[in-house]
């Protein structure tokens, strides 16, 4: 147990968190999911909570606490991404509509704050959704602060996917973000820069097939989904399943080059609110507080993520 890099996912599944979390619970993984913690994002907070519940249905994830976080953003009004994951955040596979896995009594803001203080500083905090939980977390008991040993998490890059500036995660609460990056906490960025080199493309999705368990056969029907959905919308030729690196970077960091940099958020400008500004170059002489992808080892991740699949087989 002593090689194993204590977790908590923090997210919306979501198509790509749902698969994030399969790859988390799969027996490639270094990882010991301690919590799985829910948050308004690509649907409804209650909705993403149903979906988290159950994947760890479909993959036997009985012993990891769900709890369900904040519904809405620090400040702003809450957005959805119904378009691109569906009305239910999790269409394209038949699924029961009710899990039999129940979620806690307890807020995930609490969970967090619980296991973080309660732990060596050996928990590493994996948000692929809008940061609020994580957050409130920091603003609710700051002790939390010093103890966090990474956070690992999906959202930004040098261009967006929701408004021309900003990428989903950061502009459904960039006040939150703010808060997150300033904290001072070691931080691995993982954003559309990067994640947009993990496309499932129509030949990898052919490959998935071939694997012949349940949680296998989920993870495609996911990706046929949510690869349409990109298509339609975005052009792609395939669905980037962004989440899956912030695990992909834990299990095997060597799969991507990061680069050390300083990463500022930008919550005030009328054009550009949640732009992550990714100082590449150094031009703000500002002190580096971020590991930020710029590289994708895509033979390695799609390796990983196959053999990972194939660890589900009975």
């Amino acid at each position: 147990m002593n090689n194993l890099k204590r977790v908590i996912l923090d997210c919306d599944p979501g198509h790509d968190d749902a698969i994030s979390i399969i790859l988390a619970a799969s027996k490639v993984s270094n990882l010991k999911i301690e919590a799985i913690t829910t948050v308004a994002g690509n649907v409804e907070v209650e909705k993403n909570t149903l979906n988290a519940l159950k994947v760890c249905d479909i993959i036997g994830l009985d012993d990891v606490p769900v709890a369900q976080g904040a519904d809405r953003p620090l400040i702003k009004e809450r957005e959805i991404a119904e378009e691109i994951h569906g009305e239910t955040g999790l269409d394209g596979p038949k699924l029961p509509e009710k899990p039999e896995k129940k979620v806690i009594d307890k807020h995930a803001v609490d969970l967090i704050i619980e296991k973080v203080m309660e732990s060596d500083g050996n928990i590493t905090l994996v948000p692929t959704g809008p940061l609020t939980n994580i957050a409130l977390a920091m603003i609710r008991e700051p002790k939390i602060i010093p103890k966090i040993k990474e956070i690992v998490l999906m959202g930004g890059g040098t261009f967006g996917n929701w408004t021309p500036a900003a990428e989903f995660n950061i502009y459904v609460d960039a006040e939150a973000a703010k808060v997150v990056f300033e904290s001072g906490v070691p931080i691995a960025m993982f954003g559309l820069d990067v994640t947009h080199q993990a496309i499932a493309t129509d030949t990898i999705v052919e490959d998935l097939e071939k694997i012949e368990n349940d949680v296998a056969h989920f993870v495609v029907e996911l990706l046929k989904f949510f690869s349409k959905t990109y298509k339609d919308v975005f052009g792609f030729e395939g669905g980037p399943i962004h989440d899956a690196c912030t695990v992909a970077y834990l299990i095997d960091p060597s799969i991507f080059r990061m680069e050390h940099v300083h990463v500022g958020i930008e919550t005030k400008g009328e054009l550009t609110y949640g732009m992550t500004t990714v100082d590449l170059l150094g031009v703000t002489g500002k002190q580096p507080n971020v590991h930020f992808a710029s590289q994708l080892d895509s033979n390695k991740f799609w390796d990983l993520f196959t053999r990972a699949l194939h660890t589900y087989s009975r």
